[in-house]
């Protein structure tokens, strides 16, 4: 392969023996380890192959050959000036931005080039460029700044739903590591000698969790964890393993970039797909797969939602990465759409504008979205799985959701609307200086399990139930027949702690007992006579610190005094 790409690299400049001396020749080994870097750094998309290439006889170029390569060539008068600029712009290489012209392959060739030089990219002022349906990501490994330039995605037309429009990537390559067979759960050292910070991907596909219950039930997915150690093997203790694996299947090292990438500004705007309401997600947005990296100050506007449509799976993605921070950020809630789930009934459709996964210390501060947050036709602006450390901060969301699992979450200064909060996970869960306008404070997802294995903190926070509507309150909610098997032992938060909470249940029905700290989990259990397959093993200890309500009805534990019988309330 090298020898091929090395005999298409000569070719394309023109390389001749004699007219070339020994700077030229350098200069073209450069080049060429570079095209080899950038091939080997892309995702599974036309932008894997790409060339490029420097003549002193022609200009620069953006082309495509028949198998969708990208070929790139710069002239020696340009390398020359995006040298003293110090920066490239799109239109350096083509793009038009007249809202009409597709300028995908102009944006990936920016950025391929930038890439190769260490240089910044800056959009061009003013412009809005159009990106239609062409399989083609740009690969993003320099910072970049969108600035107030308008980008138009039209997914009404695509040849790969699943191909990110941006991709911020590492120049750091994984690698597999070998020699260990096993990890224990809150292992403190693995036996590995690493070039330096790495997060750890590791996987058990003998090991199932997150055994789905419900419409959407499935048969779970592969054991999985992601966790960083120092160059000695030391795992930071701020995200541990969280799972016992007796064996692995694979276990990748990623290493951690040192400098922090800055991606900021950008006005988008999807045209959203009109394809069949079926779970067939649609990734045509910015996936973040670099660790520190900020993004600052995107906006992203969805229109063009019909009678139907294929949900989204996150404008801006982040996996497989650690200390991520996006701000100062404008979202768009998608319209709900419906479909059979795979217990043959109808569910209602998730699709995100945000979602991590896999992913450590993940920050969301100062966010909002542009619609409603308690307009109940669009779905929840966030859906998380397997990531550790999630934050909160100052943001107005519809909804916060952790699926399958999140270790550590906290939300501080923020607006929560319809949706609400809804997690399982362990660790600490601390809701802090916060409004939630949902049914419950917080919801422990019945689908996989109610579980919550640790604490959760609760303080100086106001609780509006459905929004305002008529409605009984409580304020943990979730469901559990202990019937169904998710692949790991449930468990409901061993220590609760609630402090300084309002909870204005001015509209409630005629029949109101008062807030109720649990909902009735399960309306079979109310004796001893009910046997769980599989235990659940309840709350211990609940501690309450001025919890009044509007209505001067007193907080009760809950409907089903049986089932929560010996918790402790202090």
């Amino acid at each position: 392969m090298c020898k091929e790409v090395l005999y298409r690299f000569l070719v394309s400049a023109d390389f001749r023996y004699g007219f070339y001396t020994i700077k030229h020749i350098l200069s073209f080994f450069f080049l060429f380890t570079s095209v080899l870097s950038i091939a080997n750094a892309q995702p599974k998309s036309t932008v894997e192959n790409v060339v490029i290439t420097s003549t002193e006889n022609n200009k620069t170029s953006v082309q495509t050959n028949e198998k969708g390569e990208l070929l790139i060539n710069v002239s020696p008068k340009d390398v020359s000036r995006f040298k003293a600029n110090g920066v490239v712009r799109y239109s350096d290489f083509g793009a038009k931005g007249d809202g009409k012209t597709d300028d995908i392959d102009a944006i990936a060739a920016t950025h391929a080039y930038a890439n190769q030089h260490n240089l910044p990219v800056k959009a061009d002022e003013g412009y809005t460029y159009f990106i239609g349906g062409k399989n083609r990501t740009a690969v993003v490994q320099t910072n970049t700044d969108f600035g107030k330039a308008a980008f138009v995605i039209d997914d009404t037309n695509v040849e790969n739903r699943e191909a990110h429009i941006f991709l911020i990537g590492s120049m750091k390559q994984p690698f597999k590591l070998t020699g260990i067979s096993s990890l224990k759960k809150n292992q403190t050292k693995i036996d590995a000698s690493l070039p330096g910070t790495c997060l750890i991907t590791v996987t058990d596909t003998n090991v199932k969790r997150y055994i789905r219950f419900g419409a959407n039930q499935n048969n779970g997915s592969s054991q999985t964890d992601i966790f960083m150690v120092d160059k000695n093997g030391n795992v930071d203790m701020n995200a541990p393993i969280i799972w016992d694996f007796e064996k692995i299947t694979d276990i990748t090292a990623l290493p951690i970039d040192e400098t922090t990438l800055i991606i900021s500004g950008g006005r988008f705007t999807t045209i959203a797909n009109r394809a069949e309401s079926k779970y067939t997600y649609y990734s045509r947005g910015i996936i973040i797969k670099r660790s520190n990296v900020i993004l600052s100050g995107l906006e992203h506007r969805v229109t063009g939602e019909g009678d139907q449509g294929a949900p989204y799976a996150g404008f801006i993605t982040i996996r497989d990465c650690s200390n991520v921070r996006v701000q100062n950020t404008l979202l768009t809630g998608h319209k709900v759409y419906q479909t059979i789930g795979n217990a043959g009934v109808p569910v209602s459709m998730g699709s995100y504008d945000l979602s991590p996964s896999r992913a450590l210390n993940v920050s969301i501060v100062n966010c909002r979205q542009t619609n409603d947050i308690n307009d109940n036709k669009y779905w929840g602006i966030m859906g998380s799985n397997f990531c550790k450390n999630i934050l909160y901060d100052s943001c107005t969301f519809s909804r916060f959701d952790a699926h399958q699992g999140v270790a550590n979450a906290t939300i501080r200064n923020s607006t929560l609307g319809h949706q609400g909060i809804n997690a399982i996970g362990s660790g600490k869960f601390i809701v802090e200086n916060s409004t939630v306008y949902s049914r419950s404070f917080i919801n422990l997802r019945n689908d996989y399990g109610s579980t919550w294995q640790g604490e959760l903190i609760i303080r100086n926070c106001v609780f509006v139930p459905a929004g305002g509507k008529t409605s009984s309150a409580s304020l943990i909610s979730g469901s559990y027949s202990g019937q169904h098997d998710f692949g790991y032992t449930c468990y409901m938060p061993e220590r609760i702690t609630i402090e300084n909470l309002r909870i204005d249940d001015s509209k409630h029905p005629a029949d109101y007992q008062g807030p109720a700290i649990f909902s009735n989990f399960n309306p079979k259990m109310i004796d001893d006579t009910y046997q769980e397959k599989f235990p659940y093993v309840k709350t211990n200890e609940v501690v309450l610190r001025n919890v009044t309500t509007v209505s001067g009805k007193t907080l009760r534990v809950s409907d089903n005094m049986y089932m929560f019988k010996d918790v402790k309330i202090r």
